[in-house]
């Protein structure tokens, strides 16, 4: 399933969320005219597990927010900022624009944290802002489960477009990490997705939302726009 839109009104111009999207696009277009120093980019500002081995210094922590802006890939970076145009306008609207920034590099630091615990010792550099968008993901979750997501469903010649609740979309994009994770537990070390990043981001994102959510109302749904 691939979200496209969801139905939610936003209040207030989503100011950090369009300066994330293009940060990252910036980023990875600077990392592409670059390509020949590639591992040398990676090896410089991407979070590797196995150099925390030595002691944290300040390289080590600024590894954690530089790695957030990396793309491995064209698609890599496609698909995380689809998802974030969508859902994080939302957040921000919610938690403000200082809040939001916040809240966001904290759920890329949980993501990276619980990769990081999974596999102390991986020599793979971990890159993308994945960790922080699961987090974003997970408070949606929490704060408008019922919201209808616009939602393209590639079957083939039965593929089709439908309205779906957030929680059945979200809900099933975080089952599919929790099973791509337990079944990549015995292939750590041979790199590709960083499923437990996706994990951890969106257990904090959940945290987050349920503690947000006891605060305030709960947000209801625009109402539809189509006939």
């Amino acid at each position: 399933m691939i979200p496209i839109r969801d139905e939610i009104k936003t209040h207030r111009t989503p100011i950090v969320n369009y300066v994330l999207i293009l940060i990252n696009v910036l980023v990875f277009l600077w990392m592409f005219l670059n390509s020949a120093n590639a591992e040398q980019i990676f090896a410089e500002y991407a979070r590797t597990p196995a150099n925390l081995g030595d002691g944290i210094d300040l390289d080590d922590i600024s590894d954690f927010f530089t790695s957030m802006f990396m793309h491995g890939g064209w698609m890599h970076l496609i698909g995380n900022m689809m998802y974030l145009w969508i859902f994080g306008d939302n957040i921000e609207d919610r938690l403000g624009h200082v809040g939001y920034l916040i809240y966001y590099l904290a759920g890329g630091i949980a993501a990276a944290l619980l990769q990081i615990m999974i596999n102390p010792g991986s020599a793979i550099p971990m890159v993308g802002a994945s960790g922080a968008i699961a987090a974003v993901l997970g408070t949606y979750l929490i704060l408008y489960p019922q919201s209808r997501v616009y939602t393209f469903i590639p079957i083939g010649y039965y593929a089709r477009m439908r309205l779906m609740p957030a929680i059945v979309v979200l809900g099933m994009w975080f089952l599919l990490q929790l099973i791509s994770g337990v079944g990549s537990l015995g292939a750590l070390d041979q790199g590709g997705t960083a499923y437990f990043a996706h994990i951890g981001g969106f257990l904090f994102g959940l945290l987050i939302g349920w503690l947000f959510k006891k605060r305030g109302r709960q947000p209801q749904p625009a109402p539809p726009t189509w006939s």
